[in-house]
């Protein structure tokens, strides 16, 4: 049984590279590793590698370490990894398109069941043999199917008219990737993803560089 109790969003965004890194070991035939180990390869400190795996639980052997089998095992338990999962994808321009291509989503769970879309050149069409609809559609879809998720790329000024669609239906999960943060229901989880604000990070941490050869340039 993992631990029962209030885990940091910090962790939480720290367990999807804890589990890429455990799946490569596991590729690679390596069956045990230490938290210093990880730690190096991953860039975090051997102490916060283990405070992050003891609020589910440890998993770990003082002298062993981890059995990568194991680790990954939980990891895959703790992320839900182990349900699966319907999607929609609401909005098929350029990028609802390449999100409904990307195979990995199948293999780690997630089954993409419906694409709806405004545009009657759209609509009729499939991708990888699903069938888009028109979103006016989308609402019953969502209640016949027992959806559990449903993806936003949606213009930002409908996204919320959208949303308040896929929540009537019953969605129990947003995945948003439009630059309007939405309202939901208590009993809704919702993820905004910001690919500009991704982007200006990478802008920043990229003029740091930047600045910093300039001015050793200048000495």
């Amino acid at each position: 049984m993992f631990k029962k109790k209030n885990i940091s969003l910090a962790v939480i965004r720290r367990l999807p590279r804890y589990l890429r890194y455990v799946e490569d070991l596991l590729n690679h035939d390596v069956m045990r590793i230490s938290s210093s180990e990880l730690s190096q390869r991953m860039g975090y400190t051997a102490s916060q590698v283990r405070q992050d795996f003891n609020n589910f639980g440890g998993f770990g052997q003082q002298g062993y370490g981890y059995n990568t089998q194991v680790l990954y095992e939980n990891l895959v338990k703790i992320l839900g990894l182990d349900r699966h999962f319907k999607m929609i994808i609401a909005g098929v321009g350029n990028l609802g398109q390449a999100l409904a291509n990307y195979t990995n989503f199948y293999k780690k769970g997630f089954r993409l069941v419906g694409l709806f879309d405004v545009d009657p050149q759209k609509v009729g069409r499939s991708i990888r043999n699903v069938e888009i609809k028109h979103i006016n559609k989308m609402r019953e879809f969502i209640k016949k199917n027992d959806v559990d998720i449903g993806v936003l790329c949606v213009p930002a000024d409908v996204a919320q008219e959208v949303a308040n669609l896929m929540m009537e239906g019953g969605i129990k999960g947003i995945w948003n990737f439009t630059a309007k943060e939405i309202d939901v229901k208590d009993d809704v989880v919702v993820e905004n993803v910001h690919l500009i604000d991704s982007l200006m990070v990478l802008s920043y941490r990229l003029n740091e560089k930047l600045i910093e050869k300039e001015n050793a340039d200048q000495k």
